[in-house]
C-alpha cells in the first residue's frame, strides 16, 4: 500500500512519522546544522547547505506535498514569504488577476511592491465569470483566488476560474489556508499551485510563524524552488518539526473545530443583535452548493456583524473565553477584528466595497466546549443590550 492509497486521516500521520533507521526515533531528527561534511572533491552528497536542503525540512514539504496531490512542497519562513515567492514567479510586464476578497497582506504585496518591478494587477470578483473573462490582458500569466475567502467567507467556484484561466494560457494560485487539505484540494481541481500560511491551521497552536507551497508540475516546482533558494526565506528547522507535530493531529483538530464553527454560526444567526453570519456551512449562506461541490466542510472560520464598532467594542470587552487577537487557525477561539487588523492596510471604502463593514468580527472556532462559547457569548450580548437600553 503506498502513501497515495492511504486516506488524509492515515495520511497526516505516516507522513510525519518517519522512524529512524539508527536508534528506532519515530519522530524526524532535528538536524540543526548549517552545513554538511561532503565525502571528497568529486562527490557531493544530496545536502550542502541548509538554506538550499535540509532533513527536517524535506520531511516537512515532502508530507504537504502528499496531502496536497502535488509534485513538490516548500517551507518558508512566513506565510507571506510563500506568497512573496509565488508572485516572483511572475516577470518585469506580466498582469496578474487577484481576487478582490484578498487577505490585507496579499493587498498590500499587490498594490506596492509589485509595481516596483513591472508587474501590473487587476482586482476583479474572481466568482463572476463575465467579470473575470473581462480581467484579461494579453500578458496576464496568473489568477489567483482565496476561497473560502478572508474575513467575508465569499466562495469561489475554483473549477469556473480554472476552466476560464487555462484558456486565457494563466496559470491558477489558490490560498488554500482555511480550508486545509483536509477539507479542499485545489490541485486535484486543476489549480496550478498552492499556498498555505501554515502558521494557522497546520501548525494550530499559534505558536510558530510558516508558508507552505504545493505545486502541481515539476515545472512550476523548479521554478519555486529556484527563488526559495535564492531569496533565502526558508523555514527555520525548529519550527519545521513543530510544524510537523501540529501536522499530525490536523484531521482530528479542524473536524472538530468546523463542527464547533458550524453549530455557532447557526446559533449566532438566531441572536437578535447579530446582523449577519458569513459560513459557507449554513444551508441559506449564498456559496453553500459551490463550497460543498469543492470542498468536504464549512471550515471552522466564520464571520458575523454586530452593527457598529461601538458594539464590537463592547462585546470584545465582555467576552471571556475567546482570545481578541490577530491570526486564527489555532486550538483556542480567536476573535479578530478586520477593519483594524487583517485588512487595516484597507481604506473604508475598500474594505465596504467587499462586504467588511465596521461592525464585522471574523470568528476562528477552537475545540473548546461549544455550550460554554455560546454561554460567553450570550452574557456578553445580554450586556450590551442593556448599555443600548440605558444611552
Amino acid at each position: 500500500m503506498s502513501i497515495e492509497d492511504l486516506s488524509d486521516d492515515t495520511k497526516v500521520i505516516k507522513t510525519t512519522t518517519r522512524p529512524d533507521p539508527e536508534t528506532g526515533a519515530i519522530n524526524p531528527p532535528i538536524q540543526l546544522s548549517s552545513t554538511f561534511a561532503q565525502p571528497d572533491l568529486d562527490h557531493f552528497g544530496k545536502y550542502d547547505y541548509t538554506r538550499s536542503g535540509n532533513p527536517t525540512r524535506d520531511v516537512l514539504e515532502e508530507s504537504i506535498a502528499a496531502l496536497e496531490h502535488g509534485t513538490r512542497g516548500f517551507a518558508f519562513s512566513t506565510g507571506m514569504a510563500a506568497i512573496s515567492t509565488a508572485f516572483l514567479t511572475l516577470h518585469q510586464g506580466d498582469h496578474v488577476i487577484v481576487t478582490s476578497d484578498v487577505y490585507g497582506g496579499t493587498f498590500r504585496l499587490v498594490t506596492q511592491l509589485l509595481p516596483n518591478y513591472g508587474i501590473d494587477y487587476t482586482f476583479v470578483d474572481c466568482d463572476d465569470p463575465a467579470a473575470l473573462k473581462a480581467a484579461f490582458k494579453p500578458n496576464t500569466k496568473v489568477v489567483y483566488i482565496e476561497t473560502p475567502s478572508n474575513p467575508t467567507l465569499k466562495v469561489t467556484d475554483i473549477r469556473q476560474v480554472v476552466q476560464i484561466a487555462h484558456q486565457h494560457d494563466a496559470l491558477v494560485f489558490a490560498d488554500n489556508t482555511f480550508m486545509t487539505p483536509i477539507f479542499q484540494k485545489p490541485l486535484d481541481l486543476g489549480v496550478d499551485l498552492v499556498l498555505h500560511s501554515g502558521t494557522k491551521f497546520l501548525a494550530g497552536h499559534s505558536d510558530i510563524l510558516a508558508g507552505l507551497i504545493v505545486t502541481k508540475t515539476k515545472e512550476l516546482g523548479d521554478a519555486i524552488y529556484f527563488i526559495q533558494n535564492a531569496m533565502g526565506a526558508t523555514l527555520g528547522i525548529s519550527d519545521c518539526w513543530l510544524l510537523l507535530r501540529g501536522i499530525k493531529t490536523l484531521s482530528v483538530r479542524v473536524k472538530a473545530e468546523a463542527a464547533n464553527a458550524l453549530a455557532i454560526s447557526k446559533w449566532l444567526q438566531a441572536q437578535p443583535i447579530v446582523e449577519g453570519v458569513n459560513y459557507p456551512g449554513l444551508d441559506n449562506f449564498a456559496g453553500h452548493d459551490v463550497q460543498f461541490s469543492q470542498a468536504t466542510s464549512g471550515g471552522a472560520v466564520l464571520s458575523f456583524d454586530v452593527g457598529t464598532e461601538d458594539n464590537v467594542r463592547k462585546l470584545v470587552k465582555e467576552l471571556k473565553i475567546p482570545v481578541f487577537s490577530v491570526s486564527l487557525g489555532a486550538v483556542e477561539t480567536i476573535l479578530s477584528y478586520p477593519p483594524k487588523m487583517s485588512h487595516a492596510e484597507l481604506t473604508p471604502e475598500e474594505r465596504h466595497a467587499c462586504g467588511i463593514s465596521d461592525g464585522l468580527l471574523r470568528l476562528s472556532v477552537g475545540v473548546e466546549d461549544v455550550e460554554d462559547l455560546e454561554a460567553d457569548f450570550q452574557q456578553a450580548f445580554e450586556k450590551i443590550g442593556v448599555s443600548q437600553l440605558q444611552r
